[in-house]
């Protein structure tokens, strides 16, 4: 994409870049988001500092085009965060986002969002689960819920889940 690598050329860039991401009534905003998705999975860390604004305007945002890549950046951070343990992640990523996200990556769950945002979430709401200990019964319940009834994608991610949590409970009998 080449406004994304526009912008990767130009860091500087960046901040405006995300501030279009949450003109949330304006066409632009989702599109921007697209090539923020594409700049973050490049380069994670320009997002790091910028964490405090990403999720105090991420609540606003309402548009599908637009969540998906959003929820998909959520995903990415946990992964860059608890599996990944990337140094800038684990300087940056805070208590109050994680709570934020979790927060955020639940509504998505169970409210009327495109099946890509409720994937993300659940991958992401995995990871943060691993820290927060109410999380997995919780995400479990859901899934469990709403998997015979969901669209192929939610079923394939949601097993997967599934599975996942079937495993860190395994190993914490093991323990």
């Amino acid at each position: 994409m080449d406004v994304a690598h526009w912008v990767l050329d130009r860091p500087e860039t960046f901040d405006e870049l995300l501030s279009f991401c949450f003109e949330v009534d304006a066409e632009i905003s989702y599109k921007a988001t697209w090539i923020l998705e594409f700049v973050c999975i490049e380069k994670l860390e320009l997002l790091y500092p910028k964490l405090d604004l990403f999720f105090k305007n991420l609540p606003k945002v309402y548009r599908d085009q637009a969540l998906r890549p959003l929820a998909k950046i959520c995903e990415m951070l946990t992964k860059a965060y608890y599996k990944e343990k990337n140094a800038s992640a684990l300087q940056f990523l805070n208590t109050s986002h994680k709570e934020q996200m979790t927060s955020l990556c639940f509504d998505w769950l169970i409210t009327d969002q495109k099946v890509a945002a409720k994937v993300y979430a659940m991958t992401a709401l995995y990871f943060l689960g691993t820290e927060y200990k109410w999380i997995h019964p919780e995400l479990e319940s859901i899934i469990k819920q709403n998997i015979y009834n969901a669209l192929p994608a939610y079923k394939a991610r949601g097993k997967y889940v599934l599975k996942q949590l079937a495993k860190t409970q395994a190993s914490k009998r093991k323990k």
